[in-house]
């Protein structure tokens, strides 16, 4: 997350302590906004031909996102820091329950094996094609190259800052579309993937393989809105986006860094020359003396990207029980407040899936090339295969547990840690708004385009 990544040039260092009244806050208000959404509920409409779905995990973003950003009375440092390691928990803890859904259904999907592997073309190419020529033509300059390259997740950020540096046109692309990613990339996916899935276009099939964007929020938003709009696909749809998110995740990073970055400098230096834009965004039509110097002026303003740094959480092993303990009870509680029925299987379930997300970063740390996410779909994915005896226990344990439900608390989070992030977001231009989301777009859309043609639907 972002107190533990060089995410920008400048960090504005905080010294607040971490006290239980910090953990009770965000316990209190992530409590509170996560039944809020499950309460607000799901409504649709039309918007022309196509339907646009807002349902829980959208209210408890924007919810969250307010109560984040209000100056009344602010989210401290020290809360966000809290906010942050539950939230990481509570991802990872989604999608262990994703993958429950996926071994099951393993035959299935044999089927269409070479659309789940043909959509990481769409996700490697559909940004480059689409979103840098528009990038280039807005003036963005080198910033269009990390802009559009990938949807930029974290690991694609380290290369960055490692491969072009922190104060590299390159590296303000990426973390723009990272920064935007991060806080509205669920919100945006979830609306966009409720419109295509309106039109009635796309097989939603095709669209829950689109969604395997290497975010694990993005495609929570997604998913849970194609579930609403095609219920009895619900499960199949959950599990091809999930599969088609563990494929991204393993290779997606390789793919971005040895296929899509090369051709997207290449392209970058073509449409530069054709649309007659420099390094800078500027045009070469006419390169005269007073914009030549005016130039460097607005590119160095561009620079500067901040983020607060809250304050270090020092992780014990009391403090990981109790931020185990929390994950599992908020995912009991919103469980409960969206279906309305407990057992006491579902107690079991969630520390067998606590169980599994505490595994996986165990052996995230072992190989850190290998992230707790890929690991623990990988995991659960396995011991609920048909030809395993566990299958048919994590199945029995985990069955009442609605893998949206649990997942809510987490996107709460992710809405009350975007005050950490405002500095830099008021100073991003809109170009480079429109940019990154037609980069979402243009990922999801191409690769669902390409699962749809392999379908042949």
């Amino acid at each position: 997350m972002a107190q533990n990544t060089p995410l920008a040039q400048e960090a504005v260092p905080t010294k607040q302590l971490i006290t239980r009244k910090h953990w009770v806050t965000v316990i209190a208000l992530s409590a509170i906004i996560s039944v809020a959404a499950v309460l607000i509920g799901t409504h649709k409409f039309q918007l022309g031909p196509a339907a646009v779905v807002l349902f829980p995990i959208i209210w408890a973003v924007v919810i969250g996102g307010l109560v984040g950003t209000q100056r009344i009375r602010p989210l401290s440092g020290s809360s966000r820091a809290v906010a942050t390691l539950l939230l990481e928990i509570g991802i990872i803890v989604f999608l262990a329950r994703l993958g429950t859904q996926i071994g099951p259904s393993l035959g299935k999907f044999a089927e269409i094996g070479p659309a789940i592997m043909l959509q990481e073309v769409g996700h490697i190419f559909g940004t480059v094609i689409i979103a840098l020529p528009v990038a280039v033509a807005l003036g963005l300059g080198r910033v269009a190259i990390g802009a559009t390259w990938s949807i930029d997740r974290e690991s694609f950020l380290a290369y960055a800052i490692q491969k072009f540096g922190v104060r590299s046109g390159e590296y303000r692309g990426v973390f723009s579309v990272w920064l935007l990613g991060s806080l509205f990339g669920a919100v945006f996916i979830s609306l966009l993937a409720g419109f295509l899935g309106g039109l009635d276009i796309f097989d939603p099939r095709a669209l829950a393989l689109g969604l395997g964007l290497g975010s694990a929020s993005m495609m929570l938003g997604g998913v849970g809105a194609l579930s609403l709009l095609y219920p009895g696909q619900a499960g199949e749809i959950m599990a091809l986006a999930a599969l088609s998110n563990l494929v991204t995740n393993i290779v997606g990073f390789y793919a971005g860094v040895f296929l899509s970055l090369p051709m997207c400098r290449g392209l970058y230096r073509f449409w530069s020359r054709v649309l007659r834009r420099d390094d800078d965004g500027r045009s070469t039509r006419k390169a005269e003396p007073k914009n030549r110097q005016a130039g460097p002026a607005r590119a160095e303003k561009k620079v500067q990207l901040s983020v607060e740094i809250d304050p270090p959480l020092k992780i014990t092993p009391k403090v990981t029980i109790l931020a185990y303990a929390i994950v599992g009870a908020s995912a009991l509680l919103m469980n409960f407040a969206g279906t309305r029925n407990f057992a006491g299987s579902d107690v079991l379930g969630i520390l067998v899936l606590l169980l599994l997300t505490g595994l996986s970063f165990r052996l995230s740390r072992l190989l850190p090339s290998v992230p707790s996410s890929v690991w623990v779909l990988a995991i659960t994915t396995i011991l609920t295969a048909p030809f395993l005896p566990t299958a048919g226990l994590v199945a029995e344990l985990t069955q009442h547990l609605d893998v949206i439900l649990i997942g809510l608390p987490a996107l709460t989070l992710i809405g009350l840690t975007v005050g950490r992030d405002i500095g830099a977001l008021r100073s991003l231009s809109w170009k480079i708004v429109v940019v990154a989301l037609l980069t979402y777009s243009a990922s999801f859309i191409a690769a669902a385009a390409l699962g749809q043609l392999v379908l042949g639907v």
